[in-house]
């Protein structure tokens, strides 16, 4: 009778054993989902890479889809920016002229504010804080020295604030 009382007894510390170190596992776990540890759009960064001829210094998306960046030109001439777009296609949709052409000088730099994105269907994108929104910032410029119009297109990934 006494070895089935120490088995019994046995059995009783193991279970007890691993019911606490459960216990804390579960709530360290909880814990880590709760504080959005494992949701994705925590480990994404906000990027912003131009092309060769520009170089893209800063940018940050509100939640009602409009997009702060500053680029510098690094084009061999004098540009003057004439149109810019933001969306999600790299298309022209939305592409608004610019009241005022924006002239950069050679290695200058230009802070663009509030330029809205769109998504995919062409409709103005809003997202919540911490969401994520890949898409394309395109801009028209012309080059002063020929007279040529040209195209540039800035890949963002952008998280919002």
């Amino acid at each position: 009778m006494e070895a089935q009382n120490k088995r019994s007894q046995s059995a009783m510390e193991y279970i007890l054993t691993y019911g606490w170190a459960i216990l804390m596992i579960s709530i360290v776990l909880g814990a880590f989902i709760y504080l959005g540890v494992f949701t994705p759009g925590t480990l994404v960064s906000s990027q912003c890479v131009a092309q060769a001829d520009f170089s893209c210094l800063t940018s940050m998306m509100t939640s009602n889809g409009q997009i702060t960046f500053n680029i510098q030109q690094n084009t061999m001439t004098n540009i003057n920016v004439t149109a810019i777009s933001c969306n999600a296609t790299a298309s022209y949709k939305g592409m608004t002229l610019l009241s005022k052409q924006v002239t950069m000088t050679i290695g200058s730099n230009y802070t663009f504010s509030n330029v809205q994105c769109y998504t995919s269907g062409g409709v103005a994108y809003s997202g919540s804080i911490g969401s994520v929104y890949n898409g394309y910032i395109i801009l028209n410029y012309t080059n002063v020295q020929s007279g040529f119009l040209h195209t540039e297109y800035i890949t963002i990934v952008e998280k919002i604030t």
